[in-house]
């Protein structure tokens, strides 16, 4: 996400590097990525949580909050200031917009309508017909100025006054609408990755860390918020696939960036699929049998394993 420690490491990069001929825009980036800092901590902790109580006012609801706010902060100074001025940058136009789809992510994940997990604030969806205005004096019903009177034939109370006692009624809002609506962010979420996938494809070798970075937080989005699991798992696989095919050289602090996002598209290929000794289900010769927790056997070698008849466990 927003949290990525190799997004934040280029975050940094690029800031330094545009101090001297941009001072305003390395301002913004350090702004983005002291804010991607804090985010990431509290990202952690809301995803160790669990199903968030939001009849009453508790740190945890608080914490969300606090994610909402900041990914809004994060996402205004991207689209004001960052992104007018990284057309004519390679590696941070695609950060950028990877960030930007980052935040919507979060949006998704924390505040999206409908719910797309357990992580989300509950929102209240308002019946058919059922309008979301205070109903003052039957003003609302009336559609007049607080002294209208409701139509006999509709019922109601006559004059257009509240019986004795009765307040006024206002259908609740969501609990965290003062910072942001609570509407559906999948689709634009989704555009942006898929706008973000093809840039990092068109700018950035196969083995690049930021292009890993997106196609890695695509999949991931693509299984957790989009359910689309078999979309998810091939994107990783695609993006593989392009490591080994890619040409091009990189250094070894970016090889050993590459290669823990590697290991985690690895991971995210097997998502889902059943993992028991003996399945089949799922990518053909690179099957459970000959995955990396079963010893690979080869012909004329007699593995380190257990004695016949005892079964590996994992």
């Amino acid at each position: 996400m927003a949290s990525s420690e190799v997004d934040q490491k280029y975050l940094g990069e690029f800031a330094k590097h545009v101090r001297d001929d941009n001072p305003l825009l390395s301002s913004m980036l350090y702004k983005v990525l002291g804010l991607s800092v804090m985010l990431a901590k509290k990202l952690v902790k809301a995803r160790r949580l669990r199903k968030l109580d939001t009849t009453r006012d508790t740190p945890s609801l608080q914490l969300y909050h606090h994610i909402i706010w900041q990914s809004r902060e994060g996402l205004v100074m991207l689209e004001q200031y960052v992104l007018p001025m990284v057309a004519n940058f390679r590696e941070l136009k695609v950060l950028a917009f990877k960030l930007q789809a980052s935040f919507y992510h979060i949006y998704v994940l924390f505040h999206n309508q409908p719910r797309v997990n357990q992580l989300a604030i509950p929102t209240f969806q308002p019946p058919p017909g059922l309008s979301a205005t205070p109903l003052m004096n039957g003003a609302a019903l009336a559609g007049g100025s607080g002294k209208g009177t409701i139509p006999m034939k509709n019922g109601g109370p006559v004059g257009g006054q509240l019986p004795p006692g009765l307040t006024p009624v206002s259908v609740p809002k969501p609990t965290a609408s003062f910072l942001l609506p609570a509407i559906d962010y999948i689709p634009t979420a989704n555009f942006a990755f898929a706008q973000t996938s093809k840039m990092a494809e068109s700018l950035l070798p196969g083995s690049h860390p930021l292009r890993l970075s997106v196609k890695m937080e695509y999949a991931a989005f693509l299984y957790d918020c989009v359910k689309d699991y078999d979309a998810s798992r091939r994107l990783a696989r695609q993006a593989i696939a392009d490591v080994y095919r890619t040409e091009e050289g990189i250094g070894d602090e970016e090889f050993e960036d590459a290669k823990e996002l590697v290991a985690v598209l690895g991971r995210m290929t097997k998502r889902g699929l059943a993992s028991t000794p003996g399945s089949t289900s799922g990518f053909g010769s690179s099957s459970t049998p000959q995955s990396r927790s079963t010893p690979r056997r080869s012909a004329g070698v007699t593995p380190a394993v257990p004695s016949p008849g005892m079964n590996n466990p994992i």
